[in-house]
């Protein structure tokens, strides 16, 4: 009987120290692969970035200035986005080096769950000020048009026959920035949320 304690006692200081082994590498593992999702979207924003400002500065000089002449306030909107893209971009570098030395499970937690709140403000943003810029810089190109033709007058002429076909046009561009982004990172969260259940059961 002694020996049959004995043995009983012994196997379960194994299968602990089995349980507990099991338990640190789900944890490496699931901190790799948050560290590395982290990066890529941090790869993502700055090619982003780059790409789509980068078309902008392939236009012809001209073009640019005559933009910024007839709409200056947009012109306003586009430059301070570039500095809040950045300050986004910013906080992702920043959570990347942060998640790339963790080693404690809590924390790693807190963390997933921040970079995911950073990325989904960052998709919020880019809906609501690339809608504006996009639905208002349509509206005021249509109604230039017209007004140099000599149909119709200015926007402040007409604005209540303007609110209608702005509202649509704000919202299709909304819905359309929300499907690419929804694309783009869409698949970056779902991992995050998978990594931060998977935390969440080895911490219970």
């Amino acid at each position: 009987m002694k020996e049959l304690d004995l043995l009983k006692k012994d196997w379960q200081k194994s299968e602990a120290s089995f349980e507990q082994l099991s338990e640190k590498d789900i944890y490496a593992m699931i901190h790799k692969k948050s560290s590395s999702i982290v990066k890529w979207i941090l790869i993502v924003s700055i090619l982003e970035f780059v790409v789509l400002n980068g078309i902008g500065l392939l236009l012809p000089d001209p073009y640019n200035s005559k933009y910024n002449e007839l709409h200056p306030y947009l012109s306003i909107a586009v430059n301070l986005n570039y500095f809040v893209i950045l300050g986004f971009i910013y906080l992702f570098f920043k959570n990347y080096k942060t998640i790339s030395v963790l080693n404690n499970a809590s924390i790693l937690i807190k963390h997933i769950l921040k970079t995911r709140k950073i990325v989904n403000y960052y998709i919020y943003w880019n809906i609501i000020i690339g809608g504006y810029i996009a639905a208002f810089s349509f509206i005021d190109s249509w109604n230039q048009s017209w007004k140099e033709s000599g149909k119709i007058g200015s926007i402040p002429d007409h604005g209540t026959a303007m609110i209608l076909p702005f509202v649509f046009a704000m919202l299709f561009i909304m819905l359309f920035i929300w499907a690419f982004y929804k694309l783009l990172y869409g698949n970056f969260l779902g991992k995050l949320k998978t990594n931060y259940e998977e935390l969440q059961k080895i911490e219970s």
